[in-house]
């Protein structure tokens, strides 16, 4: 069976290459792919090159090594059913439904503590966001949101989405969501939000919130979350913004009225937290939540595999209203 891989190899170009995955060693289970996820975030960054060349990719997961550097495998939400076993591993893995953090390719092999088994019923496709929801819940316990505060969420692609599904469960005085796609602040409102605007009539709606989560991806909306916030207020900073870079105005208000910046990344748990969370915990909690935050009505595209590049042309266009884009292997 010849195995396949998706490449970013420069700019704006993804390539479908030829992949050896093989047999699994004694230790190692194999997974045939059905679905996997596409991260508008940083994935788009890669894509566009503009990730900066001296980060690592990811230290913490043993599927990505090495740097930002074309050509690059890249990905971390794969859901597939283990189809072989090697011969140190208990034969009833085989027909289970796993998640693996490892780039886009229809068969991958791991070792079983490096998978995670998706719960009885749970669809490949559903099970691919479970990182998504991770990255919320690791968001919104660094945000750590107080009863009867008014919140204000800058950005509803999946992530924001996820995060304003989980503050919609705390009792707060006011959920606020901006975005400019009607089609994502009609999901946001769905998830819960109070009221969505568009970026530009935030300044007239939103105003003296206790805090905001700027989920954006864009540097410049920053000052927008400085200026809906008011005196000794929090902004998270949830965005990776890579090599984009655009003025902050921290010369006014922002200084006088001490407000605080918070940066949130779910490669690591705020020291704050770590006595009693480890990513163990957490990632138990968003396993929990991958069903109630009814993770497929973010799903607006399925795309197979093997046009791969037509989903990142896709989540390029200015135009798109996509939000999560999926990658289809046969059943998903």
């Amino acid at each position: 069976m010849t195995d396949a891989a998706l490449a970013f190899t420069g700019p704006k170009t993804v390539e479908i290459r030829e992949a050896d995955v093989g047999e699994p060693a004694a230790g190692e289970l194999r997974v045939d792919t059905r679905a996997s996820a596409i991260s508008a975030g940083t994935e788009l960054l890669v894509y566009r090159d503009q990730t900066p060349s001296d980060v690592p990719v990811d230290e913490t997961l043993d599927a990505l090594d090495g740097e930002f550097s074309y050509p690059l495998r890249y990905g971390y939400a794969a859901s597939g059913v283990v189809d072989a076993v090697g011969a140190d591993v208990d034969s009833d893995w085989i027909g289970r439904s796993v998640f693996g953090f490892v780039p886009h390719q229809t068969r991958f092999v791991a070792e079983p503590d490096d998978v995670v088994t998706l719960p009885a019923g749970t669809p490949p496709a559903v099970g691919a966001l479970l990182p998504s929801v991770e990255t919320a819940t690791n968001l919104v316990l660094d945000a750590a949101p107080r009863l009867g505060e008014r919140v204000v969420v800058f950005g509803a692609g999946v992530i924001g989405l996820c995060v304003t599904r989980l503050l919609a469960s705390f009792p707060l005085s006011s959920l606020v969501v901006v975005d400019p796609v009607e089609r994502r602040r009609g999901l946001a409102a769905a998830m819960g939000a109070d009221r969505t605007e568009r970026p530009e009539t935030v300044d007239d709606a939103v105003g003296d919130a206790d805090l905001a989560l700027e989920l954006s991806g864009q540097p410049d909306t920053l000052d927008d979350a400085i200026g809906a916030v008011g005196y000794d207020a929090r902004i998270v900073v949830g965005s990776w913004y890579g090599a984009k870079r655009a003025p902050i105005d921290l010369g006014g208000r922002f200084h006088r009225d001490r407000i605080d910046l918070i940066s949130s990344q779910v490669s690591t748990i705020s020291p704050s937290l770590r006595g009693r969370w480890d990513r163990d915990r957490r990632f138990d909690e968003a396993l929990g939540w991958l069903d109630r935050i009814d993770a497929d009505e973010l799903i607006t595209h399925r795309i197979p595999f093997e046009r791969a590049p037509e989903a990142y042309e896709l989540l390029d266009s200015e135009a798109t209203d996509a939000v999560q884009v999926i990658l289809a292997y046969g059943e998903s």
